[in-house]
């Protein structure tokens, strides 16, 4: 589940219940079946099972171990999804408070370790020392933030030298990315596409 956009603090109400519109499932991993609460709050945007059941099939031989990087992280999906599947270490960065907290109470309900940062994404890669073998680059549709995160992902030297990028953007609006991102896999899921990319070494 994704935030299309982020709404100002005064925009959006949530309990200390953590209402709920509905629950997105992790797929597969050691927290299989399990249910993330949704807040129920205009803007946020689901990603469907399949895509995420599509791409963790692509990512599943360099999972295990992976250090990552999700950095628009709304509920967290793409990055728990991550740790079920065998992470070793998963950033949230997540700049609405409420959802950061949100995402905190899921982690510790799942008994799951994990740094959640509230924090503008392209601050956060100028400030933190990390270096990632995947990044999940899902910003809010209507910010184009694909390019300026892509650019600072490279510019503070966030990413191992073959790092994996999944890319999760408008299906008529394809970002401009780095050259040396190579296209694995791609599809797309109504008017989302989505796409996963290798980093080369050779900049």
């Amino acid at each position: 589940m994704r935030a299309c956009y982020h709404l100002p603090a005064q925009g959006f109400v949530m309990t200390a219940r953590a209402e709920a519109s509905g629950r997105v499932r992790i797929i597969g991993g050691t927290l299989r079946g399990s249910r993330l609460e949704v807040p129920d709050a205009p803007g946020l945007r689901p990603t469907p099972d399949r895509v995420r059941e599509t791409l963790f099939n692509w990512l599943m031989p360099v999972m295990s171990g992976a250090r990552c990087l999700d950095l628009f992280a709304g509920t967290g999906a793409l990055g728990i999804e991550a740790l079920s599947r065998g992470a070793a270490t998963v950033d949230f960065v997540e700049t609405d408070a409420r959802l950061a907290d949100l995402l905190r109470v899921n982690l510790a309900r799942l008994k799951q370790t994990a740094r959640v940062v509230r924090s503008d994404a392209l601050r956060f890669l100028a400030e933190t020392n990390d270096v990632y073998d995947v990044a999940f680059l899902d910003p809010p549709f209507g910010a184009d933030l694909w390019t300026p995160a892509a650019q600072a992902l490279e510019a503070h030297g966030r990413l191992q030298a073959n790092a994996w990028i999944y890319v999760e953007s408008p299906l008529d609006a394809a970002p401009a990315l780095p050259a040396h991102w190579a296209p694995h896999r791609e599809s797309h899921a109504g008017a989302v596409r989505y796409a996963l990319y290798r980093r080369s070494d050779k900049l």
